[in-house]
């Protein structure tokens, strides 16, 4: 067996322009690879970007919340839980990953996987911010919150924009420009570069993303949604009639 890798860099040249690929793995698995100048990086797509399983378990962020979990139930609340420093030092390298990870599938357009790349990451915020006591160690993740909740945002909103639903998108953006100026300060030029600039992304997409003729079986749909939501189910079977009429 040889560890060259010579011969598949040479058959992948490097293009700064197409430098991503989905391909099978050997046991049927879909595995995300990017080129890099000087190699590849591979990764899971679900699960650990590693594939990794620390403690057995999916994450790290599940371990703890394991912990968590059984110390409610022993002690019937989370008063006087604490995460170690090695806690918050392996939370915080899997985070890089999953941050990695979602930048990547944000340009493949799979916005369903940002969201819950972006969603674990704000796990991770809110484990250190409930439940980490030392600062530098809280504040080393919790400082690039505004930025993981702009990913967030701009994920969800593209999903609403695909669905022709252009006023909830803009909705989604607003609260999360909302959230951000509500964070709690913190004392660190990143948090406030990234909090300055997220706002400002968020707005000009806000800004950007312009009403298109709606879909009639998609706006009905949507209706439906809301009008079972509200539990007029009055007007939610008069909305399946209009829908079985356009099929």
């Amino acid at each position: 067996m040889s560890f060259d890798l010579t011969a598949l860099l040479r058959d992948w040249p490097y293009d700064s322009n197409d430098r991503m690929r989905i391909v099978e793995a050997e046991d049927g698995r879909s595995v995300l690879q990017v080129r890099q100048p000087l190699g590849v990086e591979q990764y899971e797509l679900d699960g650990r970007p590693d594939r990794e399983r620390p403690f057995s378990r999916e994450s790290v962020v599940a371990e703890l919340d394991n912990r968590l979990a059984e110390y409610k139930e022993t002690t019937g609340d989370d008063e006087g839980f604490e995460l170690s420093h090695e806690d918050c030092t392996i939370m915080q390298s899997e985070g890089i990953l999953y941050y990695y990870r979602y930048l990547l599938l944000f340009q493949l357009n799979d916005f369903e996987r940002v969201i819950r790349d972006t969603e674990h990451n704000l796990r991770i915020c809110e484990l250190l911010k409930n439940y980490c006591t030392d600062k530098e160690d809280r504040n080393a993740v919790l400082q690039f919150k505004p930025y993981i909740v702009r990913m967030n945002a701009m994920a969800r909103a593209m999903q609403r924009v695909r669905d022709n639903d252009s006023d909830e998108a803009r909705t989604i953006l607003d609260h999360a420009v909302d959230e951000i100026q509500a964070l709690e300060k913190i004392d660190s030029p990143a948090f406030q570069f990234e909090r300055v600039r997220s706002v400002k992304y968020l707005r000009s997409a806000r800004d950007q993303i312009t009403d298109r003729p709606a879909d009639p079986r998609k706006k009905l749909e949507h209706e439906l949604r809301q009008a079972v939501d509200q539990e007029n189910y009055e007007r939610a079977a008069q909305i399946r009639d209009r829908i079985r009429g356009l099929s």
